[in-house]
């Protein structure tokens, strides 16, 4: 199992296909987020006008939350949303399923890229599959408590 529980955020995340992105106080919505590493970001793509958009313009506080036993992560991840005009990000991450929520593509006018930098984080990231059911099992017949990961709080 790996300790290195930011490096195991980061990859999991770009495995990640979605989660629930709350902004600006309102009820979180499905999001498919676009984890960047070395930019220490999370990029999403949005419509103007949607509590997201509302909070990134204002620079509000937003919480990103992952449940996701593809990429074995679940993490509920804290931090601040900003608007971007970068072209190059938006055509890095722009995909079909994007595309479907705007009329006119990728050149709609309602198209809005935001970043999120995340400030903290509380994580759980496993290795899944095979090694968590031998964890659940030795655990009934042990007593003992399954060991199905790793578990921590992060500061980016």
């Amino acid at each position: 199992m790996s300790r290195d529980l930011k490096s195991d955020f980061w990859k999991g995340l770009e495995d990640t296909r979605a989660g629930l992105l709350a902004a600006g106080g309102e009820h979180p919505v499905p999001m498919a987020p676009h984890a960047d590493p070395e930019d220490g970001a999370i990029w999403f793509i949005t419509a103007q006008g949607t509590a997201a958009d509302r909070a990134a313009r204002s620079g509000g506080e937003a919480s990103f939350h992952v449940a996701d036993s593809r990429a074995n992560l679940y993490a509920n991840v804290r931090g601040r949303l900003e608007v971007s005009d970068d072209p190059k990000k938006l055509d890095e991450i722009w995909s079909a399923v994007a595309s479907a929520w705007f009329e006119n593509g990728r050149k709609d006018s309602a198209v809005r890229l935001l970043r999120m930098t995340p400030e903290e984080a509380e994580v759980w990231s496993g290795d899944g599959g095979a090694s968590f059911l031998y964890e659940i099992a030795k655990a009934k017949m042990t007593g003992d408590t399954p060991d199905v990961g790793d578990h921590g709080r992060l500061v980016f």
